[in-house]
């Protein structure tokens, strides 16, 4: 099989395609031949280095959808049923998508409720969706009420809008780029506004916000926020890890909370999956690229605007 092996972290040029035998099967970990996966800019500066834990030489890629080659011996699944991986240290403590099968754990495996064969699409959801559909549900909100989603254009925001909207919410989402107001709303959301240097213009309140821009937004999103609403910090576009002077006296009947994919759970896979086929969902794909142009796919992935997902066709 393929698989691209990273020895040691720097730019593009150090993703290299070997071949590699197919692993064998354990008494509880599976292999999964995957068809495709989505590339993501953090495993761009995983490759990088700038992911201090994940120790090299290394297959990266956090995500993947497929079926199963080869069934362990004590698990629950049969050949040839479809599923999906993510995160659970896949691409970092082990080795992730970046190949055309992959040994994984079955706890880490997830069967897909989902009609559709076409792989490329199946791989648009794994990762958006589950944050997206796992921030909403932390902000507990009900039909009716209003969401922002601040970084409606990123991968997550547009996920996270069209799950809202399925879910009966009124949603406003953002962009830095006055272009992008009108792609903002093409993909379902109820409103656009800009986010200017950190700052929403807007005087509006929302009855829940979730912020993928990260620390430096927290206080500006929670001002935005109605009395007894949560904002949902799940990103770090803007590259800060660490809450500057935040003062735990501007939530006052507010809540502040965060998620993110570590732990993936069947039963709300199961939940994304019937919201996204009741209400055909999907997101942009921005271009699709082979596994031997892993190298231009990563170039591509910082250096486009535009909209979706990068998936990769291991087919």
């Amino acid at each position: 099989m393929r698989a691209v092996v990273i020895d040691h972290p720097g730019d593009a040029s150090v993703m290299n395609l070997v071949e590699r035998p197919i692993q064998k099967a354990t008494a509880h970990q599976s292999v999964m031949r995957i068809h495709a996966f989505g590339v993501h800019r953090y495993e761009v500066l995983t490759r990088a280095g700038g992911s201090p834990s994940v120790k090299f030489p290394r297959v990266i890629g956090v995500e993947a959808v497929g079926e199963i080659h080869e069934a362990s011996a004590e698990g629950p699944f049969k050949a040839g049923q479809k599923v999906m991986t993510m995160m659970g240290g896949f691409g970092r403590e082990v080795d992730g998508s970046y190949q055309e099968y992959a040994l994984v754990d079955d706890s880490n495996l997830f069967t897909v409720n989902h009609p559709g064969t076409d792989w490329v699409k199946l791989a648009q959801y794994p990762e958006n969706f589950y944050t997206a559909i796992g921030a909403l549900k932390s902000l507990r909100l009900q039909a009716g009420q209003s969401l922002l989603v601040r970084g409606g254009t990123t991968a997550v925001g547009l996920a996270a809008t069209q799950l809202a909207k399925a879910m009966g919410l009124t949603v406003t989402a953002t962009t830095r780029r006055s272009q992008m107001l009108d792609a903002v709303v093409q993909n379902g959301a109820d409103a656009a506004i800009l986010d200017t240097d950190n700052q929403l213009v807007t005087e509006e309140k929302y009855d829940g916000i979730i912020d993928l821009v990260g620390s430096v937004t927290m206080d500006d999103s929670i001002a935005h926020l109605n009395q007894g609403g949560t904002v949902c910090v799940i990103g770090l576009l803007a590259g800060e890890w660490v809450a500057k002077e935040f003062s735990p006296f501007v939530l006052g009947d507010k809540y502040l909370t965060f998620f993110d994919s570590t732990v993936v759970r069947q039963d709300l896979v199961d939940e994304m999956f019937d919201l996204i086929n009741e209400n055909h969902l999907e997101i942009p794909i921005a271009k699709v690229f082979k596994l031997a142009d892993i190298r231009e796919a990563h170039d591509y992935v910082m250096a486009s605007r535009e909209l979706g997902q990068v998936i990769i066709d291991n087919d």
